[in-house]
């Protein structure tokens, strides 16, 4: 479940946190978010960031094993 955390503090700081996305995707999906708030003054990337997209090959596996020349 992909999640955008604000935190608003008195002083006006608005701490964001995101969940759920895998890559550097987070970037383009709070980038309209951050350009309306204004100047980004830190970056911390979580273990997310760096995650790769697993992508299944059953599929291709499945076709292979049922076609034959026999």
């Amino acid at each position: 479940m992909e999640t955008l955390e604000f935190i608003i503090y008195p002083d006006g700081r608005v701490q964001e946190k995101v969940t759920g996305i895998v890559g550097a995707s987070c970037a383009e999906v709070t980038a309209a978010i951050e350009a309306q708030l204004g100047i980004v003054l830190a970056n911390e990337p979580t273990s997310e960031y760096f995650e790769k997209k697993v992508v299944s090959q059953n599929n291709v596996a499945n076709a292979q094993a049922t076609f034959s020349e026999w």
